[in-house]
């Protein structure tokens, strides 16, 4: 009989809807320490809060976050709201000794992470965990560029080349959603997608970015009011509203072991769904990775004589790879929802053992500094600037 630890959600739309996914299937493919009872979802309407609990497969309901907090029936808050939020929820959850795990990026501003970073290295010593939630760590494909890098493949790192690339609001007339509004979101591509390439260029590379030089740019100013929206989808409204987020942020920065990086985010790159890739160059070596092909990281070994050397594929399902054998056979694989199941299956065993989950509060507080020194520098003429220390 294992422990059971219930779990509360906060959020239903598109994060809700993948990390519900993550809590459903987590258990029936990995044999886990804890047994985790999704207990109760909370949202501001009862009657969409009902339906979306009823089909993505939630106990109860609440609409009120700090009653879910208040639950005796639930161990673990999951956040999954928009970032003006993240700050106020998780501060009260670790300070009621919830385990909590929150979205990226996480908070909208520096002050804001600072303080949740701060709730959370306090919680750590009485035994409450958190995690915040860059899923693209957990791709299989990108956990096995992580463990080259540290292997030493690839030698000493030069260069790193990550974008993240969408198109889901280039037509003008595209609604004023909430990821377009500063208020609610913090940055548009830079903190939405932007977050998740400075995260897995620091994850891979195991180096942290020390400054940058930026640009950043809003193509469309001004889009129709949203009169309804569920996830990336939405419908217009009446009347226009000013767009107060960037639509596309171009910057390069310097790695702390001397290495050079670049990196671009937008959602302006027509053709492009999701294209989260990155290229790592080192002196003994490459590798190359592409979300549109999640299954799949390229390997070039500089080693090798000239006359055979070059960029091999390897698909990345192998029971030998990470988090793979729990799957499917080799080369069955793998999707976008998966990353959401890994990320949970390594918070449950962190929480178990009782050891600090990777990436932490820091971590995410670490990416927050970045994003800040990003947007510092486009604001001062690209000037290069110091991303502070933790």
């Amino acid at each position: 009989m294992r422990p059971v630890a219930g779990v509360g959600m906060i959020g239903y739309a598109f994060m809700g809807r993948a990390h519900s996914q993550a809590w459903r299937s987590v258990d029936a493919f990995f044999d886990l320490p804890l047994k985790t009872a999704m207990v109760a979802l909370a949202g501001r309407s009862a009657e969409a809060t009902a339906q979306a609990a009823e089909k993505l497969g939630w106990a109860h309901t609440e609409t009120s976050w700090k009653r879910l907090i208040a639950r005796d029936d639930v161990q673990i808050i999951d956040i999954c709201t928009p970032g003006d939020s993240h700050a106020e929820i998780a501060i009260a959850a670790l300070e009621a000794g919830k385990h909590v795990i929150c979205e990226k990026p996480l908070a909208n501003t520096v002050a804001e992470a600072e303080a949740m970073a701060a709730a959370a290295r306090a919680a750590a010593t009485r035994g409450v965990r958190s995690m915040v939630a860059f899923n693209y760590r957990r791709v299989p494909a990108v956990a096995l560029a992580r463990q080259w890098v540290a292997e030493g493949r690839l030698g000493e790192i030069r260069h790193v080349r990550a974008q993240y690339l969408q198109d889901w609001i280039v037509d003008p007339d595209f609604p004023l959603v909430w990821r377009l509004q500063k208020d609610k979101a913090g940055s548009g591509a830079l903190g939405d997608i932007g977050a998740h390439i400075i995260d897995t260029a620091e994850f891979v590379t195991g180096e942290r970015l020390t400054g940058v030089s930026a640009l950043t740019e809003t193509f469309v100013k001004e889009r129709p009011l949203a009169a309804n929206s569920a996830g990336l989808s939405a419908g217009g409204g009446v009347g226009k509203g000013p767009v107060t987020v960037d639509d596309a942020a171009l910057f390069i920065g310097r790695l702390s072991g001397g290495g050079l990086a670049s990196f671009e985010a937008t959602r302006f790159a027509s053709g492009r769904k999701n294209a989260l890739r990155i290229e790592v160059n080192g002196s003994l070596g490459s590798l190359a990775f592409d979300f549109e092909s999640m299954n799949e990281v390229w390997f070039h070994d500089h080693t090798l004589d000239g006359a055979e050397a070059g960029f091999r594929r390897v698909l990345a399902t192998e029971p030998s790879h990470p988090y793979a054998g729990a799957w499917w056979p080799p080369g069955h694989g793998l999707g976008y929802e998966h990353s959401f199941t890994h990320e949970v299956k390594d918070f449950i065993e962190a929480i178990a053992a009782g050891t600090a989950p990777e990436p932490s509060f820091d971590d995410g507080l670490r990416v927050q500094r970045v994003l800040a020194a990003v947007e510092q520098s486009a604001a001062d003429g690209s000037r290069f600037t110091t991303v502070e220390d933790s």
